[in-house]
């Protein structure tokens, strides 16, 4: 690493400099420009959006957000998971989740134990495991428990996390998810500077310096870092980051996931009556669960699969094609249809390659860090303020979330330089008219049918009720004689 003196160009000054270009990132820098801040984006790639990135067994259909359940005991064990999930996660505050009542031993848990702890029946043990692969492209013996309710309850319960339609994957943009980071970007024109990997922060002197991988100098009063937590750690500061903090950046791996398209002549599935959502528990499946990403006029009939933790690290070993292969027989066998082994094309992302993601399509946390160190991922150090999906208090891990973390951070850097208070400034956008959130209302008997162990608990009372009676009948009878 070249020191500040030895750099090759000259630094050049800005109130604000923000470390990456993905959506947190530009939602930071869009509202310090729109209050007259002079702000760069450095972004280390050669595009900006970050992890958002546009290119162009047995079959049974089901609506809804789960799949329908026949054994009726297996159906009171999914629906006691699903509420005990969202009972618990109702006591862990989503801006301290670290403060809940029980926060210590649902730490110490993984999410198997408490999978586990919860489930009687095989059937809902499998897909209560899918469901943290889905959401967090990573197993359930990797994650703390309190972390995944926490995260399931910041996206609205487990019925929004999961759904498509008024859930969390409801949405397209047309045109492509990355335009939306392309678009702030023309905003801010020569304001973002890409192929910018930033490898020096100095704050030790009046004005944060900054220095790139390409030996560039730059200059600000603030600095906003909305990278990764894991990213962080390419980057040597001075002086060095709080113990709690570069503890904290080590202990937060990234989720493992590669994005499959699959391109057809035609969406076949539709004369099915299918809507190309797939959720598919079989370990020798390469893909979990798939959307129909067909744009909304029509065109480009395209099946999105997602590849999930264990599995993506397995398939990654294998050439293209033969993953192609095996995601064209998987659609086949659950459609019933030869056509999907006829694509007119194939593009796919293994965000476990992208050194300036580490993977997608969040960072966990394991067991025990949560309320060891969770606590500082917000805190700011000394002039520098954190962003980035993983800081966010609502839907983290999510666009959304990138939003809400890159302003926050921006309103936090707005009151420092004294441009407005933080009262005035509104962070938390409006309700979509166009596609407004519709409240989850859970049925009777969803809140009040039994567990399978609340159920056992009213045999054995009827039983021993029954039993009771029978010997009191019985002395009855004898005392008669």
């Amino acid at each position: 690493m070249a020191s500040p003196e030895k750099a090759s160009v000259a630094s050049q000054m800005f109130d604000v400099v923000v470390i990456g270009g993905g959506i947190s990132g530009l939602s930071a820098a869009k509202l310090l420009n729109e209050h007259e801040v002079n702000v760069l984006v450095l972004e280390a790639r050669d595009r900006v959006g970050g992890r958002t990135y546009t290119v162009r067994g047995k079959t049974y259909p089901f609506r809804g957000a789960f799949p329908p359940v026949w054994n009726p005991i297996a159906y009171l064990d999914y629906n006691n998971l699903w509420r005990t999930m969202d009972n618990m996660g109702k006591e862990i505050p989503a801006d301290a989740p670290w403060e809940a009542p029980h926060a210590e031993e649902w730490d110490k848990m993984t999410m198997k134990d408490l999978i586990d702890k919860i489930c009687w029946t095989a059937t809902a043990r499998q897909f209560a495991s899918l469901f943290v692969n889905i959401n967090v492209t990573s197993e359930p013996h990797e994650v703390s428990a309190l972390w995944f309710l926490w995260y399931v309850k910041q996206c609205g319960g487990t019925t929004r996390i999961f759904s498509v339609t008024n859930g969390g994957q409801e949405r397209k943009f047309v045109g492509g998810s990355g335009q939306v980071s392309e678009r702030i970007m023309d905003l801010l024109g020569d304001r973002v500077k890409l192929r910018r990997p930033v490898t020096y922060v100095d704050q030790s002197g009046d004005n944060i310096i900054i220095e790139t991988l390409n030996h560039e100098l730059y200059e600000c009063r603030y600095l906003i870092c909305a990278i990764p937590p894991t990213l962080t750690a390419k980057i040597h500061f001075r002086p060095e980051l709080p113990s709690e903090k570069n503890q904290l950046i080590q202990r937060l791996p990234m989720g493992a996931i590669i994005k499959c398209m699959m391109y057809y002549k035609e969406a076949f599935w539709k004369k099915k009556d299918y809507c190309g959502c797939m959720i598919i528990e079989d370990e020798e499946a390469p893909i979990s669960i798939t959307l129909d990403d067909t744009k909304p006029d029509g065109s480009l009939p395209a099946i999105m699969g997602f590849i999930l933790a264990r599995k993506a690290d397995r398939l990654a070993k294998l050439h293209k094609e033969i993953r192609k292969r095996k995601i064209c027989e998987l659609y086949a066998k659950v459609l019933g249809s030869q056509e999907a082994l006829r694509p007119v094309h194939y593009e796919e992302k293994n965000w476990c390659e992208e050194q300036y993601s580490g993977g997608c399509y969040t960072a966990y946390f394991p067991p025990g860090i949560m309320t060891q160190y969770g606590r500082v991922i917000r805190q700011p150090m000394g002039r520098i303020y954190f962003a980035g999906t993983e800081t966010a208090t609502h839907w983290s891990g999510y666009m959304e979330g990138a939003v809400e973390a890159g302003e926050r951070a921006a309103v936090e850097v707005l009151t420092s330089l004294g441009k407005v208070a933080k009262k005035d400034i509104r962070v938390q956008e409006p309700e979509s008219e166009d596609v407004p959130a519709v409240e989850i209302n859970h049925t009777f008997w969803e809140r009040n049918l039994p567990s399978v162990a609340g159920l056992l608990k009213i045999i054995g009372f009827s039983t021993s009720i029954t039993a009771l009676w029978f010997v009191v009948y019985r002395s009855r009878l004898l005392s008669r004689f």
